[in-house]
């Protein structure tokens, strides 16, 4: 008997067998085992996930003599028949091969007639983007009411290109892209039951290099069985692959991180005598910090079998993650800019130099954060408490008119409060009252909560719309039972209209359950809620300013690099 490739030997014919694809599966099984069966369906995904695969299963499942069912026999003639290629109520039809109207307009004419020896006449059409407009018109009507005996299953690589009219005719799935993990474990179990010794980093380079593709991953491992003589080892697929050995990798990092100029340029011209391809190196080096990047951040994610766990630990440990993320960028430039250098060595070498020249030595980082102050936070510390102390003092010499504790209570203005957001309830020092005043001028809301006045957080439990602006713009004075008496300042006197103030009173009177009177003066300078806001964010920018100016590793850059502080960027935390 000839020989059959491994990706039709062991190609699924059953629903258990299927790697990878779950959610078609589980939703495949429960629409037979209901018999809600769509007349048409519509399977979607890159090449070599397995959407012929599928079609052929749903095809068996539907025939069996057994009836219809999610777990076909097997071993029946329809299903040995259509495992085989022979069915005759089994249309297959390649789009790529059959694009004109011509030929669609046949195919459905034979739709009409019942099939010949299956439960189901099933049309399988595959690359189904490939039809012309003209073709797919020509299938809208009866792909939207097929005879009881049809069944139409569609496979494609690029569903943008198949009309709205015919995806909204069809059940749609979308086959994923298999896991590496996935493919590395129907591999080995492959391999095992086919008696070829391998090596699991070898299986990693073929996964890698199927880039999902299930199909790929098979027809790749029957090449390096070839390759290596019924063997699939590491170092032969490599050179199978044109992929780069990774002990270069590994002695290129090292030698950055020794600062080795030398050690760097022989590894380049290393590569070069063995005529490995650089831009497939920038590609593995980028994939290989990735990796380091994953070790430093959760180490456990690097599986125990892998066999560079120790030097991708090791490595993690070594080096910054500023640095492996710098690394990291020039690698992927380089990848993307080795096309435009003089030649693929020029490109490589020159990214390489170009990470070891941003790379901060070890003793010129030391010398440089050396010759920052040591009591850097310290100062920032005391700028802060200055500044606030002196914003502070300002606001304690903003005065306010004075009335007669006989005639109503007057509110007396609070220092600024650490920095909070204006709609974060703002915790405010309860206004003192007169003694003589304090039981018939309390403020008392609906539910019986006494007002202190605190109007800056009293603004944060009404619902006052567009009035909030003159609300925030208005110093509180004084009150009693029933007014409230405010000042705004000479440049927000535009404020004052009667919809605003209306508004204002009406948000209150829902709050106190009675209807409050508003009195309104225009004062030269008043201590607002806007105005205590805008003090606590300059306060809180300056803060933040001080501490970035201040800080040693932004010092450090500076000093090393000529780098330049934005101030707009500086955001206080």
């Amino acid at each position: 008997m000839s020989y059959q490739v491994l990706a039709r030997k062991w190609r699924p014919k059953s629903f258990e067998t299927l790697v990878g694809q779950d959610h078609v599966v589980r939703a495949l099984t429960n629409a037979l085992e209901q018999n809600r069966l769509h007349h048409a369906y519509l399977f979607t995904g890159t090449r070599g996930v397995g959407k012929t695969t599928v079609a052929r299963i749903l095809a068996k499942s539907l025939n069996c003599e057994k009836g219809i069912t999610a777990k076909p026999c097997g071993v029946c003639d329809a299903c040995t028949e259509i495992d085989r290629g022979r069915f005759v109520d089994l249309i297959e039809v390649d789009a790529a091969s059959n694009t004109q109207v011509d030929a669609m307009r046949d195919l459905l004419d034979n739709a009409q007639y019942a099939p010949t020896s299956g439960r189901f006449k099933v049309y399988i059409i595959d690359e189904v983007h490939m039809l012309s407009k003209s073709a797919f018109n020509a299938m809208l009507k009866t792909l939207e009411e097929p005879p009881a005996h049809v069944k139409f299953i569609l496979a494609t690589t690029d569903p943008q290109k198949v009309p709205v009219t015919v995806l909204s005719r069809c059940l749609q799935f979308n086959l994923r892209q298999m896991a590496g993990t996935s493919i590395i474990e129907h591999l080995q179990n492959i391999l095992g039951q086919e008696n070829i010794p391998f090596e699991p980093t070898a299986l990693h380079l073929i996964a890698r290099a199927a880039a999902g593709s299930m199909r790929d991953a098979l027809s790749l491992t029957d090449q390096a069985i070839a390759y290596g003589g019924q063997t699939v080892n590491e170092s032969e697929v490599r050179a199978m692959l044109g992929a780069i050995d990774q002990s270069y990798l590994y002695q290129l990092i090292n030698a950055l991180l020794a600062n080795d100029g030398a050690s760097i340029i022989a590894q380049a011209k290393s590569m070069e005598e063995r005529s490995l391809s650089f831009e497939v190196a920038l590609n593995d080096l980028a994939q290989l910090l990735h990796q380091i990047a994953v070790a430093q951040t959760v180490p456990d994610s690097i599986a125990d079998d892998l066999p560079e766990r120790h030097l991708l630990l090791d490595l993690a440990q070594r080096i910054s993650s500023e640095t492996l993320q710098l690394y990291y960028q020039i690698a992927l430039l380089g990848r993307r800019d080795i096309s435009l250098a003089p030649d693929e060595f020029a490109g490589f070498t020159m990214s390489l130099l170009r990470m070891l020249a941003f790379t901060p030595s070890e003793s010129d980082l030391k010398k440089t954060l050396n010759k920052t102050p040591a009591v850097a936070n310290a100062n920032i510390v005391s700028t802060n408490t200055v500044n606030t102390s002196a914003i502070a003092a300002e606001a304690k010499t903003v005065t306010l008119p004075t009335v007669t504790a006989a005639e109503h209570q007057v509110v007396q203005n609070a220092e600024p409060t650490p920095i909070q957001p204006l709609n974060t309830p703002t915790s405010q020092p309860d206004v003192g009252s007169s003694d003589e005043n304090a039981e018939t001028q309390s403020f008392e809301n609906i539910n019986q909560t006494p007002f202190n006045g605190n109007w800056r957080g009293l603004l944060d439990q009404l619902k006052l719309g567009l009035a909030r602006n003159l609300a925030l713009n208005s110093a509180l004075l004084s009150y009693d039972e029933n007014t409230m008496r405010f000042a705004v300042q000479d440049k927000d006197k535009g404020l004052l209209s009667p919809m605003y103030q209306d508004k204002l009173s009406a948000a209150l009177q829902q709050h106190f359950g009675r209807k409050i009177r508003l009195e309104f003066s225009v004062e030269g300078s008043v201590n607002t809620p806007a105005k205590e806001v805008a003090q606590e964010k300059a306060v809180a920018q300056a803060g933040a300013e001080s501490a970035i100016e201040q800080d040693r590793f932004v010092q450090a850059l500076i000093n090393e690099f000529g780098a330049t502080i934005i101030q707009n960027s500086i955001k206080p935390i």
